[in-house]
């Protein structure tokens, strides 16, 4: 297979086959393979839960990133059950991702935001899941906390807001004590690109 080949697949068909909170495909799909002109059929399973957003909030004034700690069922059973964050959530149909991430801050920790910064826009999981997370940018001071926060009450969220200092992330990376990825490769960013700050 070539370069100019690589799309050169066909979907032959899909159906859901569980539609909750979560939604899986199963897909028939035919492709082309890195072998000459062979083509491949396979099935294949989709997790489709939309998009999400997600951000890198420095507090100036206090010279600390700011981070959640909420329950989390699947990273419970693999025994960590309160996972430190970036803020985060999943954008509504058709929302505006830095409207969404606007939003998600707010109920999460109560912060207003003024000007956001792209990070870039990945794929988590490829190999199983559709979803994109678009990462950003921002700073802040205290003075920028105005709402309650804590999570949305009909999602049934309870969300603490983290303060942790620059001077302790470098340790804390090294440590795996910061262990998904929306954080690791925001906090990556950040000391490649914002040296100016540290």
């Amino acid at each position: 297979m070539k370069d100019d080949t690589l799309n050169n697949f066909e979907i032959i068909k899909e159906e859901t086959v569980y539609d909750g909170f979560l939604k899986v495909i199963k897909a028939q799909i035919k492709h082309a393979t890195w072998h000459g002109n062979e083509q491949l059929e396979v099935t294949r399973e989709s997790l489709e839960r939309g998009d999400s957003v997600a951000i890198l909030l420095y507090e100036q004034d206090t010279k600390s990133f700011l981070f959640t700690k909420q329950f989390r069922y699947p990273s419970a059973r693999r025994g960590k059950a309160f996972m430190m964050e970036l803020v985060a959530g999943s954008l509504g149909f058709n929302e505006d991702p830095v409207e969404g991430i606007k939003r998600e801050v707010e109920e999460e920790i109560g912060y207003s935001l003024k000007n956001i910064e792209k990070i870039c826009s990945y794929f988590p999981s490829p190999g199983g899941c559709s979803e994109q997370i678009h990462l950003y940018f921002s700073q802040v001071s205290s003075h920028d906390k105005i709402f309650q926060g804590g999570g949305e009450a009909s999602e049934k969220e309870d969300i603490l807001l983290t303060k942790i200092p620059l001077a302790e992330i470098k340790q804390l990376l090294r440590d795996g004590a910061i262990n998904n990825s929306i954080s690791i490769i925001g906090l990556q960013w950040f000391l490649l690109n914002k040296e100016s700050l540290t």
